[in-house]
C-alpha cells in the first residue's frame, strides 16, 4: 500500500482471537478449489473490514485477500458475502476494475463463517479524500479517475453481465429507506429524534427520476485502490452494499464527502478547495454528467439526506455489532457518537429539501 494509508485501519495488525483463521484448514481448501494455489500459506487481518473481515493471504508465489462474514448474530441480509462474491466476478468478466475472484466457500467448517477469496492488488488507498500525501496538481485528475470509474459502472449493462435478479428495478429509493429503517430499529441503542423525523420524512419525497443500474452502495476513495503512479483505478473494494438501484443515489453517496468536516471519514467542509487543487462540488458534477449523459443532479438535496440517514444507520449497526463483541474492528465502538451529529445533518438537507 502507500504512507497515504490511515494507520488504524490500513495495513495488517494482530488478529483478535475471535477471528482467527486455522491455515491449515484453509491451506488444504485452497489447494482444492483455487487454480495455481501452492503453499505454504500465511495469514494475517487487515486492520479496516469494519462489517466482513478481511485477510491477506501470501504464498511464496501470490498473494490473495480473504473476506468472511463475523461470527456471531447478525442482522437480517446483512454481511452478504455471497452477493460480493458474485457482483466482483460478473463485473471483472465485463472488463471494469474489480479484483479477480478465485472461490466463495459457504461451509461454515473451514474457517468459522462463509467467506470468499479474490486477487491481492497492489497500488495506492487514499483514506483522506483531500489527498494530502500527493501533490497539488494530481488531485484533480485522482478525482476525475474515481468519477469516471463510478460513471463506467453505472453504464454497464447489467442484464449482459448477468445480473438482471441482483435487486428490483425501480422504487429504489422507497425500499431502500425502509430496510435501513428496519436495520437502524433492530440496532438502535439510544433514541435520536432526527433518526425519527427522517423515517416519517423520506418516504415522502422520494424523487419521480426511477433509473436503474449497478450501484456500489460505498463508493469512495478508501473503497478503490489507484494506480500506483498514475490517476487510474485499478480496483473497486468492498460491494457489500451492491445492488441495482438508483446511480444518483451512489453518486450522491459520494458527495456527502463535499459537506463532512474533516474529522468525520475525510470530509472537505472548511477547505479551501481550489487552492488545494481539489474540484469543486459543482465540477464534480458536471464531470460525472458529462460521462453519462445526464443534463444535471436533481433532487440534490434529497440525495444528500437520505445517505446520511443510511450511512448513520449504517454506523449504528457496526456500534451495535461492538457492544455484543463481533464487529471487525476496535474503532467500531467509537462509531456510536457518529451517528447523533450524522442524523443531525442529514436533517437539515431534509429541510432544505422541503422538510418541516
Amino acid at each position: 500500500m502507500s504512507k497515504t494509508e490511515q494507520p488504524d485501519f490500513s495495513g495488517v495488525g494482530e488478529t483478535p482471537e475471535h477471528l482467527a483463521i486455522n491455515e491449515a484448514a484453509l491451506s488444504d481448501y485452497m489447494r482444492l478449489h483455487v487454480d495455481g494455489f501452492a503453499g505454504p500459506l500465511t495469514v494475517a487481518k487487515f486492520k479496516g473490514g469494519q462489517s466482513n473481515p478481511t485477510y491477506l493471504l501470501t504464498t511464496p508465489q501470490k498473494k490473495y485477500v480473504l473476506r468472511r462474514k463475523p461470527p456471531g448474530k447478525l442482522l437480517p441480509s446483512a454481511h452478504a458475502i455471497d452477493r460480493e462474491y458474485r457482483v466482483m466476478t460478473a463485473l471483472h468478466a465485463q472488463g471494469f476494475p474489480a479484483p479477480k475472484t478465485h472461490a466463495l466457500c459457504e461451509d461454515e467448517s473451514v474457517v468459522g463463517t462463509a467467506f470468499f477469496i479474490m486477487d491481492f492488488v497492489d497500488g495506492r488507498i487514499f483514506w483522506d479524500s483531500a489527498l494530502p500525501d500527493v501533490e497539488k496538481e494530481e488531485r484533480k485528475p485522482l478525482f476525475y479517475a474515481l468519477i469516471d470509474t463510478l460513471a463506467e459502472l453505472h453504464q454497464v449493462d447489467y442484464n449482459a453481465a448477468g445480473l438482471s435478479d441482483y435487486g428490483k428495478p425501480g422504487n429504489y429509493f422507497e425500499r431502500q429507506v425502509a430496510r435501513w429503517s428496519k436495520q437502524y430499529k433492530g440496532a438502535e441503542t439510544n433514541k435520536i429524534d432526527e433518526m425519527d423525523r427522517l423515517m416519517a420524512w423520506l418516504p415522502t419525497a422520494t424523487p419521480k427520476d426511477d433509473a436503474t443500474s449497478i450501484v456500489h452502495g460505498d463508493y469512495r476513495f478508501d473503497n478503490t485502490i489507484m494506480h500506483p503512479t498514475e490517476a487510474k483505478t485499478l480496483a473497486v473494494l468492498d460491494w457489500e452494499l451492491s445492488t441495482l438501484g438508483h446511480p444518483l443515489a451512489d453518486f450522491t453517496y459520494f458527495l456527502m464527502v463535499y459537506f463532512f468536516p474533516r474529522d468525520v471519514r475525510g470530509g472537505l467542509a472548511g477547505l479551501d478547495l481550489e487552492s488545494q487543487g481539489i474540484p469543486g462540488l459543482d465540477d464534480i458534477v458536471r464531470h460525472y454528467c458529462a460521462r453519462t449523459g445526464r443534463d444535471g443532479v436533481p433532487a440534490l438535496d434529497y440525495c444528500i439526506s437520505y445517505n446520511m440517514f443510511r450511512i448513520a444507520a449504517i454506523i449504528q449497526g457496526v456500534y451495535a455489532r461492538s457492544l455484543q463483541g463481533n464487529a471487525s474492528s476496535p474503532e467500531a465502538k467509537k462509531m456510536g457518537d457518529q451517528v447523533q451529529p450524522l442524523a443531525a445533518l442529514a436533517w437539515s438537507f431534509a429541510k432544505r429539501a422541503g422538510a418541516s
